[in-house]
């Protein structure tokens, strides 16, 4: 069976949380690979949503995932 790679299983520096599929590239340095929830956390920042706010919407986004 092949793997691909963004089916490995990885670390977030920022969250120290494991993960796979596709990466996210950090807004902090543009250059740290992170985790999906972690780059979606800093897209939302970025636009001012609220961290409590965040975490509700990537908790939607994993049922809407799940099936």
């Amino acid at each position: 069976m092949k793997i691909e790679a963004n089916e490995r299983i990885r670390i977030c520096p920022r969250c120290s949380k494991s993960y796979h599929g596709a990466p996210a590239l950090s807004r902090a340095d543009s250059e740290t690979i992170i985790c999906p929830d972690c780059g979606t956390r800093e897209a939302l920042e970025s636009i001012g949503v609220k961290p409590s706010e965040q975490e509700e919407i990537l908790e939607t986004i994993h049922r809407s995932m799940r099936g």
